[in-house]
């Protein structure tokens, strides 16, 4: 760079006191990076070494007095994140060269450190305002990155000038960042203390790993037969079969006609019957009351001449059940029944399997005859089945074998307006699928008044609305009920019981939290700004104290009870949030002395886990003289419809998932509805009489409401929509998805696609791989998948089908909060210190099997704690996920993918493999457990997780499932797994830049070993990802072949007893110039021996250094094992007879080491330096690493 450039750009500016002949330089050192501009992907923060970058270096040095200074340009190996494609940004400024050296100039006094900071803040501001003009000036440069002391003491002052410029600022621990692109919470390549892990093994465990792996690569050849290499087309085909298959019937019209016409006479003859017959008059006049019936006409006329039409309906109105059967009787009127096949969406089970059997029922029909329905794993439909209720995902399946819908005639897309996932993904595809299909007609359903969104997607497409049906219904809010009841509020009854101690939820309701939730602070405006004069004292006192973020369980129970004693006959439904909701005011309900009297109440649940059998429950009318209350989800909203409901409680929420793309965080907590939803609620209540709805907050909350709620596209992970999208070959995930109603964010996408490559789903090229073409077929997280795939080629699928259902479903552990110790000991029972809350899982559910089979499964959940409605859905669970594994020809019986189930340590590497990238580092301090994840940082655990409460992990790594936000991460569940799991089980394996030196995610997780042990790592991990590849590829291969790999596997990693440690700020040496580098004029001599210890100790006397501190530690067949500590650097010697030896010998690795002839180093390091530095740290001598 020439010296005016220098200038120019900021980095050198005239000093006016020397004179404009002398520069210096305001930072010990100044790294350009030059990469190219992409925005920051939260999930790919990839550390790669050995990049090549231009970085201007500047050295000020002192000789004779007088300061000089030298400018030249070097090239380095600059360690750095990035995305796989890219970098986070070309860093204009980069203030720094070490951590050891960020406050001070090199070559200056500390006396002129002290000068510097005290210098004026406003100097340093100015400073800063040049710096992002630069930014904003020039193109290429992406961020300004600073570690000086004093822009962390203006921080303040430089943020709000930065937001004032447009750009975002973020402070990482001790350094600034700048950047034009929104900032993530956690940077890892601004960590220090990122994971970097020094493996150590058992003595002799190598060899035998060894030994078992080089017999079976002798076999190899000779036993294992080569698969063919299949291209993706010709696999998938074999997996689904071709799409557009020929025609092999009917391909003669006349032919056709001739079949289907008798057919089509004998369902119009049936129909005529019907509809004559005095059961039949009935229902027909019945439904001539709906309003649809009114629009019949319309709406025929609508659909015979557009292909694709919109229809809303208000609540009531009669759309769901009528309009499909409206098209299904014409089309048997005009002959044409035979030929007519409608599907009808549903987005939830319960609403496919109610609607059918209600729409049956007003044909005079059984289920499974001209009406039928589909859900997963179950369904009912016959040969003549001509309209069927199916999920979405059903019809998504079907996309997979049949991407042109043969033999269908009408769509019908019901609740559109929910905007679910599968439902907009749906739109897309029958959008393209239309122009190929003149003869398919469409039609949406919606049940609010947003049809043009939807018709104008389409092109424009008419739009109907049918005016619905409904008594009236009043509308009460919450200053109205306590204004009429009299019941008071208090910081005290508002906290809502949930049965056990969940610390995120008690944060959420406490009154002296620091910062306000989500849900606070969406209404807190519209609660400072309301006016409640026309109430009285009593009633403005305890909206004063009225907390949006409790549920208002007690509150629930108090209208309630006013119900149940005062008002007139009628079933209630009360809408909630989740199950954890349902469940725990089911509790509190059923010992109260009024609403828990069976004599007077029926308590009823309803939510989407529930078995078929349990949600029908609620369509049937109570005996007289007893009160039906039903507690459930949004599901109650619009695709079910109970109807002698009367009254209705709204809670004003709901459990949604949001996330963050910007810091790949998912959050499922319940957030506000919309105005929408709020009305949908309402209008439940109106469908048989007069209703009443108690909105269970201010009317000011309600007026504070989205008018509609945010598509599910926008505000979830895309993982498992970009497995469809690549399953039904629709091309670019990311130029599909842009063709959506309402397209979501870029970095969504990509952060999806790149976790379906990092678990192996996808290739480089987006192509879908033997993995992800089994994934596609099972309608489970792709990770839940993954871990029933390998858990079958593994033969450890009992347990692993135990784990996904208790991860498909919830928690079974109850933990009453006045038993709290005796629940955690039960638990505890079942954890057996494995450190694991899957293994746990495993093992409850294996207890309460087998007291299920002496008929005393109750009395084992009470005993032990456990919800006995959780087990069974699991227990159902487990058989549908055995069906899916059989459809997808991946297992043939249970028995024979489960001989392995015993091995736990196998279990745990299954575990480890479906739950990746979802890691976490384990680092053990005095008093307590630093936990720390590639995209959060610092995270916490559970308090209900078997870890939480432990005051050490001996293990170095946490698999996990699921974390939650609140105000910190947590992390809900987890196994603890060794580094021998984690390299064999985990993402690919790379090498780093030297022998024994491996990294996993990019290089975020980085293992030290020695050379030969990372090349055991590399040749396992080769073999076993080979082998999963072979049985995925050929699910009849029979895995004994492998008996000598697996066997070296399973000692691998149930042996490894994780003696290695966390080294932190190790980073790829520097290949010195071809010549031996010396030390204080002396060149050592590696003579080992006896001169060894006194060689170490005389080197570190010159350099200034303390003793160096030994430890031993006395192995096996009366070996030892020396490990030696100076300056914060510990070298660990090979086995030894004697106690003496062993210090030798570890003094001889440090010397090799220091010198740089370690076999785990390359030749001619400048290790050295390390002297030149004495460690910061306040301890004179780092303490050894703990043996395991």
């Amino acid at each position: 760079m020439p010296y005016y450039s220098a200038i120019f750009r900021g980095h050198i500016r005239p000093n006016s006191v020397v004179g404009a002949a002398s520069m210096f330089i305001q930072h010990n050192s100044l790294q350009l990076y030059r990469s190219p501009i992409l925005r920051p992907s939260s999930l790919v923060r990839s550390l790669h070494y050995c990049r090549r970058s231009r970085v201007l270096s500047v050295r000020a040095g002192r000789g004779d007095g007088s300061s000089t200074l030298g400018l030249e340009w070097r090239t380095s190996s600059l360690p750095y994140f990035q995305k796989q494609s890219s970098g986070y940004g070309r860093i204009a400024y980069n203030d720094y060269e070490s951590s050891d050296e960020s406050d001070h100039d090199i070559g200056s006094s500390s006396s002129s450190q002290s000068q510097q900071m005290a210098g004026s803040t406003l100097d340093n501001i100015d400073q800063w305002r040049f710096k992002l003009t630069m930014l904003l000036r020039n193109k290429e440069d992406q961020e300004v990155v600073s570690r000086e002391r004093k822009d962390r003491r203006d921080f303040d002052h430089i943020s709000a000038m930065a937001t004032r410029m447009g750009l975002h600022s973020r402070q990482y621990s001790k350094i600034i960042v700048i950047s034009k692109d929104p900032l993530p919470n956690y940077r890892p390549d601004l960590d220090d203390k990122r994971p970097q892990r020094e493996v150590v093994l058992p003595f002799g465990l190598q060899s035998e790993v060894d030994a078992h792996l080089h017999a079976f690569l002798d076999q190899k050849k000779t036993t294992i037969p080569e698969m063919p290499n299949q291209n993706s087309n010709e696999s998938f085909a074999a997996d689904y079969g071709n799409y557009e298959k020929p025609e092999t019937v009917m391909q003669n019209s006349l032919a056709r006609e001739r079949i289907l016409r008798p057919r089509s006479l004998q369902l119009r003859s049936k129909q005529l019957q019907w509809v004559e017959s005095l059961e039949g008059q009935k229902m027909v006049e019945f439904r001539k009351t709906l309003p649809a019936y009114k629009e019949k006409d319309a709406l025929l006329k609508a659909i015979s001449a557009n292909q694709v039409i919109v229809v809303s309906g208000e609540t009531g109105c009669g759309k769901t059940t009528q309009l499909p059967q409206y098209i299904l009787e014409s089309e048997i009127e005009a002959g044409r029944g035979a030929a007519c096949s409608i599907i009808c969406t549903q987005p939830r089970r319960i609403s496919a399997i109610s609607v059918s059997e209600r729409v049956a029922s007003e044909r005079g029909e059984q289920i499974g005859e001209s009406v039928g329905y589909k859900v997963r794993l179950e369904g009912m439909r016959g040969r003549d089945t001509r309209l069927l209720f199916c999920t979405t995902g059903v019809l998504l399946r079907r996309l997979l074998v049949d991407r042109s819908l043969k033999g269908v005639t009408h769509v019908v897309v019901d609740e559109i307006h929910e905007r679910g996932m599968n439902e907009d993904f749906l739109l897309i595809v029958l959008k393209d699928l239309l122009p190929r299909r003149p003869d398919l007609k469409l039609i949406l359903m919606s049940a609010t008044l947003n049809a043009d969104l939807f018709s104008s997607y389409f092109g424009g497409a008419p739009a109907m609305h049918i005016p619905g049906f409904t008594y009236p219904v009043r509308a009460h809010f919450l200053e109205d009920f306590l204004e009429t009841t009299g019941y008071r509020l208090t910081a005290y009854n508002q906290i809502d019981d949930y049965g056990e101690e969940k610390t995120w939820k008690m944060q959420k309701q406490a009154q002296f939290k620091k910062r306000k939730s989500q849900i606070s602070s969406a209404v807190e405006d519209s609660l400072e700004a309301a006016d409640f004069k026309g109430y009285n004292y009593r009633t403005r006192d305890s909206l004063a104290c009225w907390s949006p973020d409790s549920i208002g369980f007690n509150l629930i129970e108090n209208v309630l009870s006013h119900i149940v004693k005062g008002e007139r006959p009628g079933a209630v439904l009360v809408f909630m949030t989740g199950w954890d909701d349902i469940n725990s005011l089911k509790n509190q309900l059923e010992a109260h002395h009024l609403l828990g009297d069976p004599n007077k109440v029926l308590l009823l649940a309803c939510h989407g886990s529930m078995a078929s059998s349990e949600q029908r429950l609620i369509f049937d009318r109570p005996p007289e003289g007893i009160r039906k209350i039903v507690l459930a989800t949004n599901m109650a909203e619009t695709s079910i419809t109970i109807n002698d409901v009367v009254f209705v409680l709204d809670c004003g929420k709901a459990k949604e998932t949001s996330y963050d793309a910007l810091n790949n965080t998912p959050c499922l907590l319940p957030s506000w509805i919309s105005k929408a939803a709020a009305r949908q609620r309402r209008g439940r209540a109106g469908r048989v009489m007069p209703g009443e709805c108690y909105h269970l907050y201010p009317r000011c909350v309600y007026d504070a409401f989205a008018d509609y709620q945010q598509p599910e596209l926008l505000r979830t992970p895309l993982q498992s929509l970009c497995l469809q999208i690549k399953s039904l070959r629709l091309g670019s995930i990311s130029e599909f998805l842009s063709r959506a109603l309402q397209p979501p964010e870029a970095l969504s996408v990509q952060n999806a696609v790149e976790y379906l490559k990092t678990i192996g789903a996808l290739d480089d090229n987006e192509n879908l791989t033997a993995l992800g073409r089994k994934l596609s077929v099972l309608p489970v997280e792709p990770k839940l998948g993954k871990m029933l795939i390998l858990g079958a080629i593994f033969n450890c699928l009992d347990p692993i089908m135990t784990v996904v259902s208790g991860l498909s479903v919830r928690d079974p552990f109850l933990m009453p909060f006045d038993k709290k110790d005796l629940a955690e000991s039960a638990k505890s029972k079942f954890s057996g210190h494995d450190f694991s809350d899957h293994l746990t899982l495993v093992r409850a559910y294996s207890g309460w099997k087998e007291a299920e089979r002496r008929h005393a499964g109750n009395e084992y959940c009470w005993k032990n704690f456990l919800s006995a409605q959780t087990l069974k859905a699991m227990d159902s669970m487990r058989k549908q996920f055995f069906c899916l594994l059989k459809e997808a020809s991946l297992i043939d019986n249970i028995e024979g993918c489960s001989n392995l189930s015993h091995d736990e340590h196998l279990v745990r590497a299954i575990i480890c493999a479906g739950l990746f990238p979802g890691i976490s580092s384990v680092v053990n301090k005095e008093k307590s457990i630093t936990l720390k994840t590639m995209e959060d940082g610092q995270v916490l655990l559970y308090s209900s997780s078997v870890n939480g409460n432990v005051p050490r992990i001996p293990f170095p790594w946490l698999v996990f499932n699921e974390k939650i936000k609140v105000n910190s991460v947590f992390l809900r569940d987890s196994t603890a797994v060794s580094d021998s799991v984690l390299l064999l089980f985990g993402d690919k394996i790379s090498s780093g830049g030297f022998d024994g030196h491996l990294k996993m995610l990019e290089g975020y997780l980085e293992f030290f070993m020695k050379p030969t042990l990372a090349y055991t790592y590399i040749s396992l991990k080769r073999e076993l990802d080979e082998l999963i590849q072979n049985k995925l590829v050929n699910p009849k291969l029979d895995i004994q072949l492998y008996d000598k790999l697996m066997t070296a596997i399973r000692l691998l990693v149930s042996e490894d007893r994780c003696e290695g440690r966390f080294v932190f700020g190790r980073k790829a040496p520097i290949p010195t110039p071809a010549k031996k580098l010396k030390v204080v004029g002396t060149q050592l001599q590696n003579s080992g021996g006896e001169n060894n210890k006194n060689q170490l100790q005389t080197l570190l006397a010159r350099a200034g250094h303390g003793t160096p501190v030994y430890k031993i530690r006395e192995l096996k067949n009366n070996q030892f094992r020396a490990l030696v500590t100076f300056n914060g650097l510990d070298f660990m010697g090979k086995p030894c007879s004697s106690k003496k030896n062993a210090e030798k010998d570890a003094a001889h690795e440090a010397l090799l080491w220091l010198q740089g002839e370690s076999k785990s180093s390359l030749n001619d390091l400048n290790h050295m330096s390390t002297l030149l530095k004495k460690n910061k740290s306040k301890k004179t001598a780092r303490a050894p690493a703990k043996w395991g």
